[in-house]
C-alpha cells in the first residue's frame, strides 16, 4: 500500500473560537501541516491559533464554506499537497480518524473518502437525520452512484481534485458540487468509512450549527435537480442508482 506523501489539512472557520485551538492542536498530532481558513470571523478565531506551526488565510468578510475550501484548497494545490483532508473547527468531527481516512485512500487511489456519520447516528438530531438522508440520494443521482454521507465535511480529496476548475456552488452547495463534479468530469468517486462524531450538548459545548436544515437542503436539492436534468435520461439513472450500494471501508 503506497504511502500518502505530503497530504495537508484544511479547515474552515467561522467564529470557531470555542474549540479551534484545541481542534487544531489535536489536528498536528496526526497530520503537520494544517491550513486554517478563517472567513470573517468576528470573535478572534484566528488570535486563538497564535503560537500554533499553522498556516491561516483570512477572509476580510464572510465569503461562505464554499468559499473558504476553495481559497484552502489553491494554497495546498500551489504547494504540492498530494491531497487535502478537511475537517470542521467546530469540535464535530474526531481528528483521530484522520490518519484512518488516509489510510483509507491509500487502498482506494484516485478516491475521495469520506469520513461517514454511521456510528451513533441516533444521536444525531432528527432533522438532520432527514436532511441527510433526502440529500444523499439527490447527490449520488447527479453524481451517477451512490455515496454514503454526502453532508459530512471530513474528507480526503485526491490533488486531481484540487485541480478541478469551476466547480459551481456556494456555502454547502460546494462541498455537494464537489463529489458530482469529481464523478462526472474525472470519474473519481467516493468511498466512505465509519467514523466518530460529537454532538453538541451539556457534556460537550459547541457552537450552533452554521447549516440551516430548511435553507441549505433547498439550496443543496434545486441545485442537485439542474444538475439532474442536465443530464438527462432522469429516470434510467436513477433505477440505475437506486440499484447500487454506496461503497464503505469497514478496514479502515
Amino acid at each position: 500500500m503506497a504511502e500518502l506523501r505530503n497530504p495537508a489539512v484544511v479547515i474552515p472557520a467561522l467564529n470557531e473560537s470555542l474549540r479551534i485551538r484545541e481542534v487544531v492542536e489535536q489536528t498536528l498530532r496526526h497530520c503537520p501541516w494544517v491550513i486554517v481558513v478563517d472567513d470573517g470571523s468576528d470573535d478572534g478565531t484566528a488570535q486563538c491559533l497564535e503560537g500554533l506551526p499553522v498556516t491561516v488565510l483570512r477572509h476580510p468578510q464572510r465569503r461562505g464554506k464554499g468559499a473558504a475550501l476553495r481559497t484552502g484548497f489553491a494554497e495546498a494545490h500551489a504547494r504540492g499537497a498530494c491531497g487535502v483532508l478537511t475537517l470542521d473547527g467546530d469540535g464535530q468531527h474526531d481528528p483521530a480518524d484522520l490518519p484512518r481516512l488516509l489510510a483509507a485512500a491509500a487502498r482506494h487511489p484516485q478516491r475521495i473518502v469520506i469520513g461517514a456519520r454511521l456510528r451513533h447516528r441516533a444521536a444525531a438530531p432528527t432533522h438532520r437525520r432527514m436532511a441527510n438522508a433526502f440529500g444523499d440520494w439527490g447527490v449520488a443521482w447527479a453524481a451517477g452512484h451512490r455515496i454514503a454521507d454526502t453532508q459530512s465535511g471530513q474528507r480526503y480529496y485526491p490533488a486531481e481534485v484540487l485541480a478541478l476548475g469551476e466547480v459551481p456552488g456556494e456555502d454547502f452547495v460546494f462541498e455537494a458540487q464537489l463529489l458530482i463534479s469529481a464523478a462526472r468530469r474525472l470519474g473519481v468517486r467516493c468511498v466512505s468509512i465509519p467514523v466518530e462524531t460529537r454532538y453538541r450538548g451539556a457534556d460537550y459545548p459547541m457552537r450552533c450549527s452554521h447549516f440551516r436544515p430548511l435553507r441549505d437542503l433547498y439550496r443543496i436539492t434545486s441545485h442537485v435537480v439542474r444538475q439532474v436534468l442536465a443530464h438527462g435520461d432522469v429516470w434510467n439513472e436513477y433505477a440505475r442508482v437506486r440499484a447500487q450500494a454506496p461503497v464503505i471501508d469497514r478496514e479502515a
